[in-house]
């Protein structure tokens, strides 16, 4: 019933009549312009499609894998709402896929959809940032014991630091309402930092994200990736990704994985607004 709740006041702010105009300086409409510049309908997280193996282990056809992520938001409307933040729906879905096992299942699915409101500014006058709110849940659609599941609210600032830089933050309140993962906290934690480095702009980047559980020392995790655009003019790179660490996938979050995978992904044009 909270949760119903929740999402009720949240869409219900989404529902206001959109006002002609919010901003009081000049640099908040350049900032909006920023913003405004990308399509209603376009990349939200990376998509990828990765194959890879573990390396903690010895590798088989069990544990070796295909990973890939469909991911994409739609801003609802030209015009901020109040406080000069914009409404977006999100959705991502990523996806484990045995491929080398005989019969090549699906081991997982995840699912996370969303609302947000995203905010543009210029930070210290001239340091392209966006501040964000939303409302997310994530599950991997199973029933009975298999069923993983938990809600969240998130506020994260992403801030263009420079050419090379960009840096952000995200922090969440957990909503887990599940007695099967009732630790699952544990595991996620409470936020995470990233990171973003261009290497040679245009053709080479780096990008780190790091999560901490709520552990003193365990959970948590790391996923850092090298990315190699081979054509300025076309919009995929091939990218060496590897992750450590706790809830790569929700089925099996309490596992510890280290996993090196290389394959391609498309990223959002520009900075990307989470």
């Amino acid at each position: 019933m909270y949760i119903k709740h929740l999402f009720f006041w949240f869409s219900l702010l989404l529902s206001n009549v959109a006002q002609a105009q919010w901003f009081e300086h000049d640099e908040d409409f350049h900032a909006a312009d920023s913003l405004l510049k990308e399509s209603s309908f376009s990349i939200h997280k990376d998509n990828y499609f990765l194959t890879g193996i573990p390396l903690n282990m010895a590798t088989t056809r069990e544990n070796a894998d295909v990973k890939y992520q469909v991911s994409f938001k739609q801003r609802i409307s030209k015009k901020p709402l109040l406080g000069g933040f914009f409404p977006y729906l999100m959705y991502s879905q990523k996806a484990f896929w045995d491929i080398y096992a005989s019969s090549k299942p699906f081991s997982e699915i995840n699912f996370n959809p969303g609302i947000a409101v995203v905010r543009p500014f210029y930070f210290k006058g001239k340091k392209l940032s966006y501040a964000s709110f939303s409302l997310e849940h994530e599950s991997n659609g199973r029933d009975s014991i298999y069923s993983r599941t938990w809600n969240f609210l998130a506020f994260s600032l992403k801030s263009q630091l420079s050419e090379r830089w960009t840096v952000g933050l995200r922090a969440w309140v957990p909503i887990v309402d599940k007695e099967d993962n009732s630790d699952l906290v544990k595991y996620v934690g409470f936020g995470e930092a990233s990171a973003t480095y261009q290497l040679k702009p245009g053709r080479w980047s780096a990008d780190v994200i790091f999560r901490k559980g709520s552990g003193l020392i365990n959970y948590g995790s790391l996923q850092t990736q090298v990315n190699w655009k081979p054509y300025r003019k076309e919009s995929y790179y091939i990218t060496l990704q590897w992750f450590v660490g706790y809830t790569e996938s929700l089925i099996d979050y309490q596992e510890h994985k280290s996993m090196l995978r290389l394959g391609f992904v498309l990223k959002p044009d520009g900075m990307s607004i989470f």
